[in-house]
């Protein structure tokens, strides 16, 4: 008697595991979201080069439903997992660190988990293979730095002319406006001198995208959404 209820329980114990481990049925109803579409995702952890290893997880939640034949199949607050790839440290020469980031699944609205082939998009700080940086290097850093030297000379040349602009009917101004110009382009001048050689010995900066960030992404596989 007991072997028997021992055999019956096994029975529904492996029935149970079976029902619960079975693949997704192929003739079970899905729909489709092309490769190509792009959509928002935004972050639930921040992703850092400092501390970043290979394998640390992160998650992300859509920002807006994903439809198919008018129907919504992915809703708006779906959860993306994923996790950090590879991490680049910083370099000299003013090379930033690199981060790149792997999208594993979706969680679809019945619980299944929806392996994802996508791609970040749209950001400047992009590198050519899809890593997010800082900086690519000493290029990348001297045009920073000629943006800070032209504003150094617009600030001072401003200063000149804002400055006198009431004092003797604005006339001084024929004399400061020169003068400031003249030093604001010496003073971004020796900047720019200063940075090229700072550049040089310097590292890049550590990637840092905080908690909320908003990733825009593109698919480059589609996706089949199982639907009720």
């Amino acid at each position: 008697m007991k072997f028997r209820i021992l055999t019956i329980l096994l029975s529904l114990f492996l029935v149970g595991q079976n029902v619960l481990a079975s693949p997704f049925n192929a003739k079970a109803k899905t729909k489709r979201i092309p490769a190509g579409t792009q959509f928002s995702i935004q972050l639930l952890n921040p992703i850092s080069s400092i501390g970043g290893y290979q394998g640390k997880e992160f998650s992300a939640v859509l920002l807006s439903d994903q439809s198919s034949d008018s129907d919504v199949i992915l809703p708006m607050g779906s959860l993306v997992r994923g996790s950090i790839l590879r991490v680049v440290p910083t370099r000299r020469l003013s090379k930033g660190a690199i981060v790149y980031l792997d999208f594993d699944h979706v969680v679809a609205p019945n619980g299944r988990q929806l392996p994802l082939s996508m791609s970040i998009v749209g950001r400047s700080d992009l590198t050519y293979d899809g890593g997010l940086t800082t900086s690519r290097g000493y290029g990348d850093a001297m045009k920073q730095s000629w943006q800070t030297t032209k504003k150094i000379a617009k600030t001072s040349t401003d200063w000149g002319n804002d400055t006198f602009e009431d004092v003797a009917g604005g006339y001084l101004r024929i004399i400061t406006l020169p003068l400031s110009a003249i030093g604001g382009g010496i003073g971004g001048g020796g900047y720019y001198v200063y940075s090229a050689a700072a550049n040089a010995i310097k590292k890049g900066k550590d990637v840092n995208i905080p908690n909320g960030e908003v990733l825009k992404v593109i698919l480059t596989q589609p996706v089949d959404v199982p639907v009720i």
